[in-house]
């Protein structure tokens, strides 16, 4: 738990550099040409996929630490059980 607080707490502060990040572009808009608005909007764009991806790993690194079962492990699990059900089932008739 004190691992995905640790985790956490880095996502946020992430967030939080872009959002100020953010607050000093839209500061300087105004009274920009359109081309400098458009490099700010790629700049912008760009930020938002790297802390997206930043996002997605921090997600990814603590699910992995929780030791969360993957689908299929699940699948198997329940294909054994049942085999298993089945084969208590014809022992006991």
């Amino acid at each position: 738990m004190e691992f995905f607080q640790q985790i956490w707490g880095q996502a946020l502060t992430t967030v939080a550099g872009a959002e100020e990040e953010a607050q000093k572009l839209l500061s300087r808009v105004q009274g920009v040409s359109q081309d400098e608005a458009r490099k700010l909007s790629e700049r912008l764009a760009s930020q938002r996929k790297d802390l997206e991806r930043r996002l997605e790993d921090v997600v990814k690194t603590s699910v992995a630490h929780l030791k969360v079962p993957r689908h299929s492990e699940v699948v198997q699990l329940n294909a054994r059980l049942e085999s298993l059900t089945r084969r208590v089932e014809a022992l006991t008739k």
